[in-house]
């Protein structure tokens, strides 16, 4: 797991290989599935809600994806001090070992403040890479 922390909001990342589609012999047999899982804790002492974010994947093949968007998984989440929001996604790479980082766009509801908070690097690995 990896943990950034920014302007009070803390965000952690734990990623996994999905080998559920390895032998599958759909398109997707093409591609290494990855799961990540996201936390994100609002330490601050404001109202904050996730507006947008901004992703980039380095596939191991050389390649570089960027992703942008309003919120996540369809939601714009809204956290109270104190509060976690937890969400999962997943990528999907040619190369069994991968990157990502990234930001989200966060505003703070008392006064419309915009600011941006670090999604730490996480890595994408195939459990096999690594025997």
């Amino acid at each position: 797991m990896v943990i950034a922390t920014t302007k009070g909001v803390k965000v952690s990342v734990e990623s996994s290989y999905n080998s559920d589609y390895v032998n599958d012999k759909s398109v997707y047999s093409l591609y290494h599935l990855f799961n990540y899982f996201v936390t994100i804790h609002n330490e601050s002492q404001h109202v904050i809600q996730l507006v947008r974010r901004r992703w980039e994947v380095y596939d191991g093949d050389g390649s570089l994806t960027k992703v942008e968007g309003e919120g996540v998984v369809g939601q714009q989440p809204i956290l109270e001090p104190g509060t976690t929001y937890q969400y999962s996604s997943g990528c999907k790479l040619k190369a069994p070992i991968g990157k990502m980082v990234g930001i989200y766009i966060m505003q703070r509801l008392v006064d419309g403040e915009e600011f941006e908070v670090t999604i730490p690097e996480f890595t994408l690995i195939a459990p096999y890479v690594l025997n």
